[in-house]
C-alpha cells in the first residue's frame, strides 16, 4: 500500500480540514497506512472541530517500517477503541461529550458496575465521530503541524478538547 500523503493539490491544513472525512464506525480503515508519522483532526458529525494529534514522534524518514503496525495506525486504532486508559482522547471525549449525554439511569448503571462507561465511550465515537489524516516524512514534522494546528492554524480555529 502506498503511503497517503497530502494531495499535491492541498496543503497538510487544508487536507486536515476538508479532505476525505473517514468515520469510526468502519474501523480498520485500510487507506491508513500501517506504519508512519502523521496528524489527524477529529469533527463531530454536527460539523465541530473537535481534536487534533499527531503519531510517530520517533520516526525519522530514515526508520525503517516494522513489522508489526507503528505510528498513525496504532493511535487511531487506541482511538478507535473507546478505551480511557492509556488513551487521553477518549478521557476528553468521556468528560467532554459522553459524561453530558448520559442519563442518570446510565450513569447509575455504570457506578454500579451493570455497564461499563469505555462502552458509552466507543458508542459515541462510533456514532459520531470523523477523522482526516496526513502522512508526514517524520515526527519532528508531524509534532509541528500538531502544534500549529493546536494554536488555530485551519479555518474553524482551534479544536474544542485540546486546544494550544
Amino acid at each position: 500500500m502506498s503511503q497517503r500523503f497530502p494531495d499535491a493539490a492541498m496543503t497538510p491544513e487544508q487536507e486536515l480540514a476538508a479532505g476525505t472525512l473517514y468515520w469510526f464506525r468502519d474501523w480498520p480503515n485500510e487507506a491508513v497506512p500501517r506504519f508512519g508519522a502523521g496528524v489527524y483532526t477529529i469533527w463531530h458529525d454536527d460539523g465541530r472541530f473537535i481534536y487534533v494529534g499527531m503519531s510517530g514522534r520517533g520516526i525519522t524518514s530514515y526508520s525503517e517500517p516494522r513489522k508489526s503496525p507503528h505510528g498513525l495506525y496504532t493511535r487511531l486504532k487506541s482511538h478507535a477503541a473507546g478505551r480511557r486508559s492509556g488513551d487521553q482522547f477518549c478521557v476528553y471525549v468521556a468528560d467532554r461529550l459522553v459524561l453530558p449525554s448520559l442519563a442518570p439511569r446510565d450513569i447509575e448503571d455504570v457506578v454500579a458496575g451493570r455497564h461499563q462507561m469505555d462502552a458509552h465511550i466507543r458508542a459515541y465515537i462510533h456514532k459520531h465521530l470523523g477523522y482526516r489524516f496526513v502522512m508526514l516524512p517524520d515526527g519532528k514534522g508531524a509534532l509541528a503541524l500538531e502544534a500549529s494546528i493546536k494554536n488555530g492554524a485551519l479555518p474553524p480555529g482551534k479544536p474544542l478538547l485540546n486546544s494550544g
